[in-house]
């Protein structure tokens, strides 16, 4: 190759990682209310690390601990972690204050006269708090703190600064879990200090279409003379395919992606559910990849926060080519932060919010929020929703992880949406304890019993079929049960044919068969046509 002379294409398999702090980035760790109390969590891992390294290198060794609060990477990087940490305690000290006045605010209310005004503790609330945070009681007395989100995003709490994007070229589907292990700038790959809403976000992306020159890849990517062998090897002279081909049938195609990325397609509209996409590298099982989807995507679905359904590296790549995202309402409380600001300050210029049973009229049909209950471990979080969609008169609820919990609601909504054509049923029924995702957050600790009954899961098969029999779909699949082999990043499974989650959904697909409705569990890449009305 003349790299002075040639021009090149940014090569599909080229990842692109959100970091904060050089943590893998997701809602909760950019959301300036939240994002602190995950710093903390991750000073306490880093530490843990360099002071028993070699208990974290055998926990990695054993698959049981995958997902646990265990650095993955081996005694040589005790070095490079103990950089980080001081790198972290001096540019995280006002998160670290910021953490220390949300718990000094809590243990204010907590010791306040229970059902007195909280007038008199407004000139009390720790100075970096103040103007930030209301307080209030609910119904029963329990004080609280509601943050306004808005402002502290127009504070010196949100902080652009931590924000980066880390570059490497993936080649096989193992990645190593993502939640406990910062990520290093190392030889293989690139860490560009950007702000996740730059337009050189979407530019160096546009670069796997458009062609450059490398010297314009290196000033995009600040990339000096010894990362330059590196950048090449991103960078290849082979024409790229063009973008798929819009669905132009007369009925509704459903691509699946993964997980619960579902493409749902007609003749006018294409919609994206909780995109979760494979790079395009040779592998197997054959899978949809990005250059599998349309040019343009008119909407993008987001059932929950979690980030697997939620994913912040995904959106990111996709921000120039989506129309506008549907996002779930949220309660504007501690855990239960704002998708909606979230994603505009990220540079996503149309978000709109629904509530339950609040619809959103399309082309040819409609979007309709539907109330999903579970999988978030009794917490007031209101930001979850199921979509039924309807397209040229055909029907799919996408149910996330919903789990009938009320099997009531599942009977009344039946009467209100109908029979349906598809079901989409996630039935991940043995989730993580509550605290493996909301931990940092809680300001009260929880006793283990409590949290160990406070799983993050779906629907079993006893109460996934419940669900059918009150939404009597004519078609079952069950998904988001990450299994795809690339998804071991942010999922931490590992299945054998006796996981509860495989047997559980086998019995569900084996009671659908038995009343005739057509059941699957797809795996990697399936696609479905729902048939035009005739």
């Amino acid at each position: 190759m003349t790299m002075t002379t040639s021009s090149f294409y940014l090569r599909p398999n080229v990842v692109m990682e959100p970091l904060i702090t050089q943590w893998y980035a997701w809602l909760h760790l950019v959301a300036p209310a939240t994002a602190p109390l995950y710093v903390i969590q991750h000073l306490k891992i880093m530490q843990s690390f360099l002071a028993h390294p070699q208990i974290h290198v055998a926990a990695m060794k054993n698959p049981d601990l995958i997902g646990g609060p265990y650095v993955n990477y081996g005694i040589d990087k005790v070095g490079d972690v103990r950089s980080l940490v001081e790198v972290t305690k001096q540019e995280e000290a006002p998160s670290v204050e910021f953490a220390a006045a949300v718990q000094a605010l809590d243990m204010m209310l907590n010791e306040h006269p229970r059902g007195m005004s909280l007038e008199e503790l407004y000139p009390k609330v720790p100075a970096l708090l103040r103007g930030y945070v209301e307080l209030g009681y609910d119904v029963r007395n329990q004080p609280s703190m509601r943050f306004i989100e808005r402002m502290l995003y127009r504070s010196e709490h949100y902080r652009e600064s931590a924000q980066s994007l880390l570059l490497w070229r993936m080649d096989r589907d193992e990645r190593p879990f993502i939640f406990s292990t910062p990520r290093l700038e190392e030889s293989d790959n690139i860490l560009l200090r950007t702000p996740f809403r730059s337009d050189a976000v979407d530019e160096i992306l546009a670069l796997r279409h458009r062609p450059a020159k490398v010297g314009h890849f290196q000033e995009l990517l600040g990339v000096g003379a010894d990362k330059e062998p590196l950048l090449r090897s991103f960078l290849t002279e082979d024409v790229p395919s063009p973008p798929a081909s819009r669905y132009d049938g007369d009925g509704v195609r459903i691509r699946y992606f993964g997980h619960a990325c579902l493409l749902i397609e007609s003749k006018e509209l294409a919609i994206l559910t909780d995109p979760t996409l494979s790079y395009r590298y040779s592998a197997e099982p054959a899978r949809f990849t990005y250059d599998d989807l349309p040019a343009k995507i008119d909407h993008v679905l987001i059932t929950h926060a979690h980030a697997d359904h939620f994913m912040l590296e995904t959106l990111l790549q996709l921000r120039s080519r989506v129309e506008s995202i549907v996002v779930p309402k949220s309660n504007g409380s501690l855990q239960d932060p704002s998708m909606r600001l979230l994603l505009e300050n990220l540079g996503f210029p149309r978000v709109m919010e629904l509530e339950e049973l609040e619809s959103l009229e399309v082309e040819g049909g409609a979007i309709l929020g539907l109330p999903f209950l579970g999988e978030h471990g009794d917490l007031d979080v209101r930001s979850k929703l199921a979509y039924h969609v309807r397209l040229r008169g055909r029907t799919a609820v996408v149910a996330a992880d919903s789990n009938a919990l009320e099997p009531m609601l599942y009977r009344r909504l039946g009467e209100i949406i109908g029979p349906l054509d598809a079901l989409f049923l996630g039935m991940e029924c043995e989730g993580a304890p509550m605290s493996w995702v909301y931990g940092p957050m809680l300001l009260a600790q929880l006793a283990r019993k409590m949290d160990q009954s406070r799983r993050l899961c779906g629907s079993n098969s006893r109460r996934a079929s419940e669900i059918i029999d009150l939404l009597s779909p004519r078609q079952v699949h069950v998904y988001a049960m990450g299994q795809e082999p690339w998804l071991g990043h942010v999922m931490g499974l590992r299945y054998t044919s006796e996981s509860p989650q495989l047997v559980e959904s086998n019995e569900l697909l084996e009671y659908c068969h038995e009343r005739g409705i057509a059941a699957e569990r797809p795996y990697c890449k399936r696609e479905l046509l729902l048939e035009p009305l005739s």
